[in-house]
């Protein structure tokens, strides 16, 4: 297996690129091919230990910027994220990784690839955490304004992706809406609905926005603008809890006082929390994203993996983890068998209503 980095792309790059791509070659045995500046890329590769490892490096000369959009994808025919799409339209590679900016890569992957056959609109997932588990969320943002149609496909794309890459047999599908109801939400929803319902998946009906952290379904479908509110307010509501905690601690000489009173309790249950480490740490994994290192960008004709700008190492070991796992339980052939299903099996109710 051949997977393709984009070693240019994200806020810390190629330092960060290259160091995961070290890790990931090491780790899963596989043949990662760097794209980008041939020369930075041997400076970065100097800084480790590479013997044995197959990290060859395809130049690339230019480089989409995190604050780039699809734009300085067309102008820019030899970046490094084009570049690493091109290598995987001609065959040279079996998958394509890049932390750089989404809408650019979902752009190069669009221009270069294409999009599966029957697939009416590309999407973005994310993995959200619902401990102890995760689920699926899908469109992020990528699809603000959409057709029940979309929804339908989002939601076999989801489901495939939930079966072969996270390993849900037969994944709960859920639809977001106001109400759990049929009848209840926009046209929009209520049409996806009924389109859900008949599509043969495992279709658990309408969630609403306190069923999401319940688990009540493994892939949860909506439109991208609904997507992306639910995620970045998730974010932000984190934050927030995190800094409220912290303030309302030390906000005040009680709070400060009785931290100092407790201190002594504290030092004497440090055994007890120690202990607690291998759960804590558990716990931990499963809210860091960079576990999860990157999603897949589902309905394109090839797979490729986003990764978040931010990426560290690990970050980037792990994303690159995700396309090896999608290339292994084909991915993309799946989508195709079950676009193409759902299609058929929709035609055929249509001629029987006719």
């Amino acid at each position: 297996m051949r997977i393709a980095l984009d070693a240019m792309g994200g806020d810390k790059a190629p330092e960060v690129t290259v160091a995961g791509a070290v890790r990931a070659a090491r780790v899963y045995d596989l043949e990662i091919v760097l794209v980008g500046d041939e020369a930075l890329l041997r400076r970065e590769l100097g800084k480790h230990k590479v013997d044995g490892l197959r990290l060859p490096i395809v130049h690339a000369s230019q480089v989409v910027g995190m604050e780039e959009h699809t734009i300085a994808v067309k102008q820019k025919r030899d970046a490094s994220m084009v570049v690493a799409m091109r290598l995987l339209r001609e065959g040279e590679v079996d998958a394509v990784a890049s932390a750089g900016n989404s809408g650019a890569v979902m752009a190069a992957a669009l221009f270069t690839l294409g999009r599966i056959p029957g697939v009416l609109r590309p999407t973005l997932v994310t993995i959200y955490p619902v401990p102890p588990h995760y689920c699926i969320l899908l469109d992020i943002g990528v699809n603000a304004d959409c057709k029940p149609e979309y929804l339908l496909q989002f939601a076999v794309m989801g489901a495939a992706y939930a079966e072969k890459v996270r390993g849900i047999a037969r994944p709960r599908v859920g639809l977001v809406s106001n109400g759990a109801e049929p009848e209840k939400g926009s046209t929009l929803v209520r049409e996806a609905h009924e389109l859900l319902a008949a599509s043969g998946l495992n279709f658990v009906g309408n969630i609403e926005g306190n069923d999401i952290h319940q688990h009540k379904a493994d892939v949860i479908v909506t439109d991208g603008f609904t997507g992306n509110v639910i995620l970045k307010l998730t974010e932000g509501l984190v934050k927030f809890l995190a800094h409220m905690l912290v303030r309302q601690a030390v906000g005040s000489w009680r709070d400060r006082l009785g931290l100092l009173v407790m201190t002594p309790g504290l030092l004497l249950a440090l055994p007890g929390l120690l202990l607690m480490v291998p759960t804590l740490r558990q716990t931990y994994r499963q809210w860091d994203w960079r576990e999860i290192g990157g999603a897949p960008l589902l309905g394109v004709d090839g797979v490729v993996i986003i990764g978040h700008g931010r990426s560290d190492a690990y970050a980037v070991q792990r994303m690159i983890y995700q396309a090896k796992i999608a290339v292994e339980q084909r991915l993309v052939p799946t989508i195709q068998e079950e676009i193409q299903r759902v299609a058929q099996a929709r035609s055929v109710r249509m001629e029987g209503k006719s």
